[in-house]
């Protein structure tokens, strides 16, 4: 894999002259040291807290299209995320996503919406077991990913993007577990028969206003049987009553900051209060028109204004990206931050495009003054803390 990685790519950014702590112990000695070091002495070390640190991206995409025997991820694809871009830069785990596109709320639509979940659970099966099973294996637990980490090996890890192929049945609940899925959103970009979606606290039309009665089941089965409940894409209304049902921690698997860039995907800052008190995560994601108010303007007059070329869109950075990273670490604390890509389905920023730049968010985060533990705990610590607290209420909950 190494011989066929790409050079890592480094953002060309001044050495700041005054670093803040956002939250991180650090005292004025150390904050002096820091100031005091050369543009290499500071990447160097950036390098070294790299290396040491399990980084995971809560969110790529796939298309079962590339994994194939003939075409997959052990080959340096046209996508963001593959095994190739992957070790370029040491990205070192990956939750690939079953993604289901909402359609009609009917028969027809969950048969069509079900093959398409499993046709995905299967293709990740299909790499980890069989393709490259000594490039990267499936983790189910914490313990999984460390462990897999420790050997060199790349993680793959599955979530799941709406919960509509589940249709009518929650016995689906579990079948998607037991195939690996560790989290799940109960809607998209349209409403589901579980919940709302975002897309009506845009346009002002609901469904149900909130959560369904079957989404209320599907909260209580998803705690009982160990899968995260996944915030990002619901309606505001219906989130509250998510966090007012979940016996465990939730995760936002890819969302950022209404507060500086107001998107209907981004989380006020009274949900993001109710995602600290329930212990959760955030995973902040690397969307250019999430974390950019500049680029969410100007591609929300280019979609009724022809004369507007979207190429023509400011550009989001990994500057602006960890930006809602400071936000969010000031607001709830470093303990419920993380970080998400959402590769090959729309995300990548200048600095981030795939996952060969991997090592370009660490080294902002080490400029910004975070210390190794709080990299750490941002890059992977708090998401499996939260995969943890899942997994042990649902024992509890089983137990019963």
């Amino acid at each position: 894999m190494k011989n066929q990685a790409t050079a890592i790519k480094f953002l060309p950014i001044l050495v700041l002259t005054a670093l803040f702590s956002c939250g991180n112990e650090t005292n004025s000695d150390s904050e002096n040291e820091l100031a005091a070091e050369s543009e290499q002495e500071l990447i160097e070390r950036a390098k070294i807290i790299h290396d040491q640190t399990i980084t995971l991206d809560t969110h790529a995409d796939i298309n079962s299209q590339n994994f194939t025997l003939d075409v997959n991820y052990t080959m340096n694809l046209d996508t963001q995320v593959n095994l190739v871009k992957m070790e370029a830069g040491k990205l070192d785990a990956a939750w690939f996503i079953v993604y289901t596109a909402q359609s009609t709320l009917d028969d027809e639509g969950y048969k069509i919406a079900y093959e398409n979940a499993i046709d995905k659970f299967e293709a990740i099966h299909l790499l980890a077991d069989q393709i490259a099973p000594d490039e990267i294996e499936l983790a189910y637990t914490s313990d999984d990913v460390r462990r897999i980490a420790k050997t060199g090996k790349k993680v793959a890890m599955i979530g799941i993007e709406n919960a509509y192929p589940i249709a009518l049945d929650l016995s689906n609940i579990k079948d998607f577990h037991d195939r690996g899925g560790r989290y799940m959103s109960l809607a998209h970009n349209g409403h589901s028969q579980f919940a709302d979606s975002h897309t009506g606290d845009a346009d002002g039309i609901y469904l149900h206003n909130g959560l369904s009665e079957l989404g209320r089941q599907a909260i209580e089965e998803m705690n009982r049987w160990g899968i995260i409940v996944d915030i990002s894409h619901p309606s505001k209304e219906s989130i509250l009553q998510m966090l007012d049902l979940t016996q465990a921690p939730v995760i936002a698997s890819h969302s950022s900051a209404r507060e500086l860039t107001n998107h209907t995907r981004n989380l006020d800052n009274e949900t993001l209060l109710r995602i600290k008190e329930n212990g959760g995560v955030v995973q902040t994601v690397a969307f250019g028109s999430y974390i950019n108010e500049d680029r969410r303007q100007y591609l929300e007059r280019a979609a009724n204004d022809e004369s507007l070329s979207r190429d023509e869109a400011p550009k989001a950075t990994v500057s602006d990206f960890v930006d809602h990273i400071d936000f969010l670490v000031n607001l709830i604390g470093v303990e419920h931050v993380g970080i998400a890509s959402d590769f090959d389905g729309g995300g990548g920023i200048e600095g981030w495009n795939d996952a060969s730049e991997t090592f370009n968010v660490t080294l902002e985060l080490v400029r910004r003054g975070y210390s190794e533990e709080n990299i750490k705990a941002i890059w992977s610590g708090n998401l499996l803390r939260v995969l943890d607290d899942v997994q042990r209420i649902a024992g509890e909950i089983q137990q019963r």
